[in-house]
C-alpha cells in the first residue's frame, strides 16, 4: 500500500500541464511561433528611393508623351493622305509616315511600360523596359558602326533615294515636301546639277504638259512673289536654256555635295545628340534598375 501512494504521489508531482504544453508549441507551425521570421516587414523605402520612383515615372511619362504625338503625326499623315484607304494599302509600305507610326508605337510602349513599372513597382514592367532600352541601345550602337564602315554605300544609297524622290516628286507630297526643303535650305537644285530635273516625267522636255522643261520652284534663286507668296512657275522652261541663262533663275549645282558638306558641317551637333541620347537612355535605366534593387525581397539582397 504504501508503494502504491508512493507512485500516485510521483504521479501527481509530474508537470502533466507543461509537458501538455511544450507538446502544444511543438505541434504549432513555425510561422505562427515568429511571423518576422518568414514574413518579413519590407523596409520603408528611403526618401532618395521615393524621390528616385517619382522621376522615373515623370522621365518615362515625357517620353510616352512624345511617342504618342509622333504616333498621332504619321496616323493624321496617313489618313490625310489616304493611305489608310482599301485602294491605298499598296503604297503603305513605302510611305514615310509609317516611320512616325511604327517610331510612336514602339517609344509609347517602351515608355508606359517604364511609368507603370516605376509607379506600381512592378518588377516584370520594369526588366521589360530595361530590355527594351537595351535593344534600342544595341541598335543605335550597330546603326554607328554601319555608317563607319559603309560609308561609301550609304552615300550610293543615299543618291539612289534622292534619285526615287526626283521621280515621285508629283506623285508624293511628303517626298515633294522633303526635296523643296532640302533644295530650298541648301540652295541647290537637282542630285549633280538642275539637269538631272530632266528624268522626272513631267519636267521632261518630251512631256505633254505645261511643266516641261522646267524644274521646281525651290531651285528657283527667288522663289517668292512679292516677299510672301511661292512664284511656282519661276522655273518654268529653264531646261531649254543654257547654263549662263540658267545661272541667273536657278540655283545650278546639285543637292548630293550640298547636302554632304552641311552633314559634315554637322557633325559635332549630330555626335553631341547622339551621348544626350546614350545619356537619357542610361539614366532611365539606372532609375530602373535602382527601384529593381529596392523591391527585391529581402532574403535575396542577403
Amino acid at each position: 500500500a504504501s508503494r502504491l501512494s508512493m507512485q500516485a504521489s510521483g504521479l501527481v508531482e509530474l508537470p502533466y500541464a507543461s509537458s501538455d504544453d511544450d507538446d502544444g508549441d511543438m505541434d504549432l507551425p513555425t510561422a505562427q511561433q515568429d511571423p518576422g521570421a518568414w514574413c518579413p516587414v519590407p523596409p520603408k523605402p528611403s526618401t532618395f528611393s521615393q524621390c528616385v520612383r517619382y522621376l522615373a515615372f515623370l522621365w518615362n511619362l515625357l517620353f510616352l508623351l512624345l511617342g504618342l504625338l509622333a504616333l498621332a503625326v504619321g496616323v493624321w499623315g496617313l489618313l490625310a493622305k489616304g493611305s489608310l484607304r482599301g485602294d491605298g494599302l499598296a503604297p503603305l509600305g513605302s510611305d514615310p509616315m509609317l516611320l512616325f507610326v511604327l517610331a510612336g508605337l514602339g517609344a509609347s510602349a517602351v515608355s508606359l511600360a517604364g511609368c507603370l513599372g516605376a509607379l506600381r513597382s512592378n518588377p516584370c514592367l520594369l526588366r521589360f523596359f530595361l530590355g527594351a532600352v537595351l535593344a534600342f541601345a544595341g541598335l543605335e550602337v550597330l546603326g554607328g558602326l554601319l555608317l563607319l564602315a559603309a560609308r561609301q554605300r550609304l552615300r550610293d544609297a543615299l543618291r539612289d533615294a534622292l534619285l526615287l524622290c526626283l521621280l515621285r516628286y508629283q506623285e508624293e507630297p511628303d517626298l515633294r515636301f522633303l526635296v523643296d526643303e532640302v533644295q530650298r535650305s541648301l540652295r541647290c537644285c537637282g542630285l549633280g546639277s538642275y539637269r538631272d530635273w530632266e528624268t522626272n516625267p513631267y519636267f521632261n522636255c518630251s512631256a505633254p504638259g505645261v511643266q516641261a522643261c522646267s524644274v521646281p520652284a525651290s531651285c528657283c534663286l527667288d522663289p517668292w512673289q512679292n516677299g510672301t507668296v511661292t512664284n511656282t512657275q519661276c522655273g518654268f522652261g529653264v531646261l531649254r536654256l543654257g547654263d549662263v541663262a540658267a545661272s541667273t533663275v536657278v540655283h545650278l549645282g546639285g543637292c548630293v555635295a550640298q547636302l554632304g558638306a552641311w552633314l559634315r558641317g554637322q557633325a559635332g551637333g549630330i555626335a553631341a545628340g547622339a551621348a544626350v541620347l546614350v545619356l537619357v537612355e542610361a539614366a532611365g535605366m539606372l532609375m530602373a534598375l535602382k527601384i529593381l534593387r529596392d523591391i527585391a525581397p529581402v532574403g535575396a539582397r542577403d
